[in-house]
């Protein structure tokens, strides 16, 4: 049997088993959902700033929408796998997972997509019948930017993952990698849209933030939802976002094979 095909027959157990995980440990997914909420705190806090005034082209419906549409893409990105991959390092029970025939990036891969329906039960109608109840006004009229919202959401899952991934594969190498973690994710929530629309952002760091890796993270599937760029910008945005992909997943799948050269399990 090819490689391509146990892997094909192993995932529909893979996502099984992270489903049934997901229920197993509801209050802490429960948790963590409300931990994801910051968008409705940035919500109230730039409604009550707009309702004196337009802040660039954002009144309070723009902001009520913008931050909306954050929330859900935020809910069906996230990833957990940086601490996993970091405490398993760190107590050695990494090796049960190298005895086994899947790759560990698979296995944790199936573990966090698992969990999206769960955040689609629990969150998402939630969030996305406020948006279309209070914030319709904003979303895109565009066929062609809600076609490619998919083919976003699945580019900002997939850098998501694979950024964990490469952070978390650095314990290998070190004692701990969180502390790498915290400062991408200081970085994440200044430059990826997070706390404010990009474009609000000083002229000359919005044309940088325009070009690095965060705002392909949360801010581009929003701008389509949003039509806050166009048709140009959609094959732009998704070219980059597809490249910063394929350069994260390689990055992360090098540096681990490099890490399993010098990986010495201890503890556990």
């Amino acid at each position: 049997m090819s490689r391509v095909a146990e892997i094909r027959r192993a995932t529909p157990t893979l996502l099984r088993v992270g489903f049934a995980s997901a229920i197993a440990y509801r209050s802490e997914f429960l948790v963590w959902i409300l931990a994801t909420n910051m968008p409705l705190v940035m919500l109230l806090l730039w409604t009550a700033v707009a309702a004196e005034a337009p802040v660039g082209r954002f009144g309070e419906t723009e902001f009520i929408g913008y931050f909306l549409a954050t929330l859900i893409v935020r809910l069906l990105t996230g990833s957990w796998v940086v601490w996993e991959l970091n405490f398993e390092i760190r107590q050695g029970t990494l090796g049960m997972r190298l005895l086994k025939p899947m790759h560990p990036f698979l296995v944790f891969a199936a573990d966090n997509l698992a969990a999206i329906p769960m955040r689609v039960l629990v969150s998402l109608p939630i969030a996305a019948g406020a948006l279309f109840w209070v914030g319709r006004e904003t979303l895109t009229g565009d066929l062609l930017l809600w076609a490619a919202v998919p083919v976003a959401l699945l580019g900002a899952w997939l850098m998501t993952f694979c950024v964990m991934a490469l952070i978390g594969t650095l314990g290998l190498f070190w004692e701990s990698s969180l502390s790498i973690f915290e400062l991408w994710l200081g970085l994440f929530f200044v430059l990826s849209g997070y706390i404010l629309p990009l474009e609000l952002l000083p002229e000359w760091l919005w044309a940088v933030a325009r070009w690095l890796p965060f705002r392909f993270l949360l801010s581009f599937p929003v701008e389509l939802m949003l039509g806050l760029v166009d048709r140009e910008g959609l094959a732009v945005g998704l070219c980059v976002q597809w490249l910063y992909v394929a350069f994260f997943l390689v990055a992360g799948l090098r540096l681990w094979a490099a890490g399993l050269k010098r990986y010495a399990a201890y503890g556990g």
